[in-house]
């Protein structure tokens, strides 16, 4: 996703407070090692593994048995296809909205969301972090955690919805650290597993067909630096152990090599999966997850921070004026795609006028047409068009065929329920 616009858009700083304030539901529990409270803060993940980042210590409560997430409007509690199941109260469910003074049961282990807590949290005194735009208080709150992030070499999960910015994000704790080296990409869902893994690690002369010379990798072009991984839901289930290693021990060993070298990279990676249902699934292990989210940051969808689109307007489209009439109208539109769709719209509006922009931007698609391939965009961005394509037509002809049982959907698909959900959610469906 290409930076925005850099042209100035004044911002009077004295409006924007350095200080936020922010709900956090408390959660009361008791279980094998005693009585517990633990504030949330952010999405979470719970289970009894010992590298959850809520803990239960209970056996009879899953691994990866369930995700806790704050929204807009509160607690909701996700399913991640556990064993003994989830319930609200008395009724067992695969998401749902934890109100406050309910039991949330993981299995038999009750938590009682008793209180919720006021604390202050740092803002950004900016509406700007790099290529990055927001006065909101949740994108400052987020340009300050990326800012404290940065001085740390641990690794980050940037986890967020297509088109929201998680490459520039990664950029910004580049920038913001105190590494010499380069900030490196690779694009894990962009080339086969043999062909990533030589992009990767390097190759040696002879490693295989068409390797006439050796060549570094990724890792070694990043050392001192950082190496942006996106996509990284993508990365194929033989690549994750050696991913690990790298996390684990800061070694990598080239393709057709058998000696391996120490590197010093800090790893950033991202992704728009659902990476807790893809462990539960067991199509992405769990001791990686918990590597690469040492520090997790969650990026806000466009539409939960609507009081930024006229700013976020005025810097990808300086000379469109924007009445209140057209903000109303835009501030209602979902914007599935976030700032890279909004940034087409921007695009469309200064050539062909703010009115008929908005005229297209309502339109409705054929939901069965295929996309046109569009060679004049990036290859991530037109694979992510048709994937998006891909998932919304499989599951309405599914749905279709099976009436809108979710647990037949999952079944004919051989997903897990919980991530059929997030498709549904996903695509409004």
């Amino acid at each position: 996703m290409n930076e925005l616009s850099t042209e100035a858009h004044v911002i009077n700083l004295e409006t924007l407070s350095r200080v936020g304030v922010r709900s956090s539901p408390v959660l009361e529990w008791t279980d094998g090692s005693g009585a517990h409270t633990h504030t949330l803060t952010g999405s979470t993940t719970v289970g009894s593994a010992e590298e959850s980042q809520l803990r239960i210590a209970d056996r009879r409560v899953s691994r990866t048995h369930a995700a806790l997430e704050l929204r807009d409007d509160g607690l909701w509690v996700r399913d991640l296809g556990s064993r003994n199941g989830t319930r609200v109260e008395h009724l067992r469910v695969v998401e749902a909205q934890v109100p406050e003074g309910a039991t949330l049961w993981l299995g038999p282990v009750s938590l009682h969301l008793g209180r919720v807590e006021r604390r202050e949290v740092e803002l950004w005194p900016d509406a700007r972090l790099g290529g990055l735009v927001g006065r909101s208080e949740v994108m400052r709150e987020l340009f300050q955690r990326i800012v404290n992030f940065a001085r740390s070499s641990a690794a980050v999960l940037v986890r967020g919805e297509t088109g929201t910015g998680k490459e520039l994000v990664a950029r910004a704790i580049h920038d913001h650290s105190a590494r010499t080296g380069a900030f490196v990409v690779v694009d894990c869902g962009a080339m086969p597993e043999a062909l990533l893994e030589a992009e990767l690690f390097g190759h040696t002369r002879g490693a295989f067909t068409g390797a006439h010379a050796s060549r570094e990798g990724a890792v070694a072009a990043a050392e001192g630096g950082t190496l942006f991984l996106d996509e990284i839901g993508e990365l194929p289930l033989p690549m994750q152990p050696k991913l690990l290693r790298l996390l684990e021990q800061g070694t990598v060993k080239k393709v057709g090599d058998h000696q391996y070298r120490d590197f010093g990279v800090r790893i950033v990676a991202a992704t728009h999966r659902d990476l807790p249902a893809m462990v539960a699934a067991g199509s992405f292990r769990e001791d990686l997850y918990y590597r690469l989210g040492v520090l997790p940051l969650d990026l806000p969808p466009l539409r939960s921070r609507l009081e930024d689109l006229e700013l976020l307007l005025g810097t990808l489209a300086p000379g469109v004026a924007v009445d209140g009439t057209v903000l109303t109208s835009l501030k209602s539109h979902r914007w599935k795609g976030n700032v890279r769709e909004l940034r087409t719209f921007a695009q469309r509006a200064a050539l062909v006028g703010l009115k008929e922009a908005c005229t297209l931007l309502s339109a409705t698609p054929v939901a069965s047409e295929l996309p046109r391939v569009d060679s004049k965009v990036p290859f991530k961005e037109e694979r992510e068009r048709w994937l998006s394509h891909l998932e919304r037509e499989y599951l309405r002809e599914l749905f279709q065929k099976y009436d809108g049982n979710i647990t037949r959907v999952a079944e004919a698909a051989k997903l897990d329920r919980s991530y059929v959900h997030r498709l549904i959610k996903k695509h409004d469906l």
